[in-house]
């Protein structure tokens, strides 16, 4: 989707969904910036990928942020492409959460979010303005589930901060969008049959999906390489559904 040479910077990419999207940018020739939290999963994932960069951090805190996308300008000379995906994933009712798994999920998910867009944008900014970032949201940011009292409203961030950048930077050039997944059989999901009452939930939230089955990491790559391509290029502020018709009931 003529991505080739660009440099994209993928945050949480170690495992499900910022996995398949580092794996699909390298295939369409894209120069990579991988980071994660969890090294040794970036190793892996940079002896499957041979030549990208990787860069352990976290994305809700300024300074690690700010080396991640500074590994990018210093390798290769600037930045195109920044994926907003990293994130946690907790499943609690209000009644089962404190203030500190609030806290917890809005500082990665919401903060983080916030952290690697404004220092993508900076970066764009001073290499003279255009480029793309993808918002990795969730149809939890669009709709109300149960189980998501804390995970829910850090993802209607992701939505919210889709829409306001699109409009503040457009005149810059920067495009700014964002996917909404359902639920993606990632090695996230894949771990609830063992946690208490996760075979059940994972069971009927299956069944919710109008397509009758949970979606694939790289079902969800595909849409963020297009939001990030030039074949995009009349698109920003959108929220791509990617929940095979959650969200059209």
């Amino acid at each position: 989707m003529t991505i080739r040479d660009q440099v994209c910077l993928v945050t949480g990419a170690a495992s499900g969904i910022g996995r398949a999207v580092a794996v699909r940018f390298v295939a369409e020739g894209a120069r990579l910036v991988a980071t994660d939290l969890d090294g040794a999963g970036l190793d892996r994932l940079a002896g499957q990928l041979p030549g990208i960069t990787t860069v352990v951090g976290d994305v809700s805190e300024a300074a690690d942020v700010r080396r991640m996308v500074g590994a990018a300008v210093e390798r290769y000379g600037r930045l195109d492409v920044a994926v907003a995906n990293a994130g946690v994933l907790p499943l609690m009712e209000i009644t089962e959460a404190d203030g500190e798994d609030f806290d917890r999920v809005m500082a990665v998910d919401g903060r983080g979010m916030f952290l690697t867009c404004k220092y993508a944008i900076e970066a764009m900014v001073a290499q003279g303005g255009g480029g793309a970032i993808v918002c990795v949201s969730s149809v939890s940011g669009e709709a109300g589930q149960r189980g998501q009292a804390v995970y829910g409203p850090a993802k209607f961030v992701a939505s919210g901060l889709t829409k306001h950048l699109a409009v503040e930077w457009a005149d810059r050039g920067i495009r700014v969008n964002a996917v909404a997944p359902g639920t993606i059989r990632t090695e996230r999901v894949a771990r609830l049959p063992q946690e208490p009452g996760g075979a059940a939930y994972l069971e009927a939230i299956e069944k919710m999906h109008p397509m009758g089955r949970l979606g694939e990491p790289p079902e969800v790559a595909a849409a963020v390489v297009f939001l990030a391509s030039p074949e995009a290029s009349f698109i920003t502020g959108a929220v791509l559904p990617v929940d095979g018709g959650y969200l059209a009931q």
